[in-house]
């Protein structure tokens, strides 16, 4: 699905967004003695604020950060005429899902699925295509440089490839980007990153030792 170019974009993007992934392996003791032991996330050493977005979402109202506040939310890049990545990745986060549907929606964890194809990809129809993977699901999509914003913010990238007929046919192209998963904390806050290949037991027990490690005294 990566073509040279957007290999070379996506190590820069990395470097730069995430390199505290890198050194965590390295420093493990600086992770908050507090946090629960985990399988599938890879905590950051601290949590790190997001600038300011502006994305919309599939119901027309705007995702601005308070939006994402209490609950731990998992972000995933992606475009629904995505033919392997994102629907497989949507369809193991909904096995994840359907293990938390016995927690307190107050706090249930929450995915967020962001179409960085505005161009094809209105809010309700990345809303539709989200929603038939799990109902819970939210989605959201905003224009190019609203996306570009967000995505560099939570250390991902995305990228037009025009098809062979893209000359003749506009809508011929495909769109490059990140697989991995963003981990949002109750703050709003990047607090981690899950790589794939993507366990959905895993995942699904990670966020709820973290939601339950909020909730204890």
């Amino acid at each position: 699905m990566f073509n040279r170019t957007f290999g070379y974009i996506l190590v820069a993007a990395l470097a730069a967004g995430l390199g505290l992934l890198a050194a965590f392996h390295f420093l493990g003791a600086e992770r908050a003695p507090e946090a629960p032991p985990l399988q599938a996330v890879t905590l950051l050493p601290q949590p790190r604020e997001l600038p300011p977005f502006n994305l919309r979402q599939s119901d027309g109202t705007p995702l601005v950060p308070g939006e994402l506040a209490g609950h731990w939310t998992l972000v995933f890049l992606g475009f629904t005429f995505c033919p392997d990545v994102c629907p497989t990745t949507l369809a193991e986060l909904a096995q994840a899902q359907k293990q938390w549907e016995a927690l307190p929606e107050s706090t249930r964890p929450r995915v967020l699925f962001v179409s960085v194809d505005p161009e094809r990809d209105t809010p309700g129809k990345a809303g539709e295509y989200a929603h038939a993977f799990h109902p819970d699901t939210l989605a959201a999509t905003a224009d190019v440089p609203a996306l570009e914003k967000f995505a560099t913010s939570i250390g991902f990238v995305f990228m037009k490839v025009p098809g062979k007929g893209f000359d003749q046919n506009p809508q011929d192209y495909s769109v490059d980007h990140s697989a991995n998963i963003a981990l949002l904390d109750p703050q709003g806050r990047l607090a981690g990153l899950i790589r794939p290949p993507f366990k959905p037991a895993a995942i699904a027990d990670d966020l709820a030792r973290l939601t339950s490690a909020d909730r204890a005294p």
